[in-house]
């Protein structure tokens, strides 16, 4: 079996690819604060569903990004190629121009797991 750079390549894509993500996530919730009212900044005209629906969104998100995360770091290690892909997977929909080629490099380096 002959080691390549693909499954790190992979690995780091994913991770960041989940940092971007988890950065959005929080800046959604911090923007739900905002939204809310709960930091004592006016709302102005905002609509009284906004605030559900960015919590809706950045809680998905979050989990999401934490899975990108979580399939980096065991691409990295070039265990549980399973969990790899599914890292790579949903980094697709965290930041698309990483998690394609993620997907790809994973895809590509499946006899390179343990």
């Amino acid at each position: 079996m002959e080691k390549t750079s693909k499954p790190t390549v992979a690995g780091i894509l994913d991770i960041i690819s989940g940092v971007l993500g988890l950065m959005g996530a929080i800046s959604m919730f911090i923007g739900f604060g905002v939204v809310s009212g709960a930091l004592g900044i006016p709302t102005g005209y905002i609509p009284g569903f906004v605030p559900e629906l960015v919590l809706g969104l950045a809680i998905p998100l979050a989990i999401i990004a934490i899975l990108a995360l979580v399939g980096g770091i065991y691409a990295v290690r070039r265990k549980m190629w399973g969990l790899a892909l599914a890292g790579s997977i949903v980094a697709i929909f965290t930041f698309l121009p990483l998690g394609i080629p993620a997907v790809i490099f994973a895809a590509q380096s499946r006899n390179e797991f343990e």
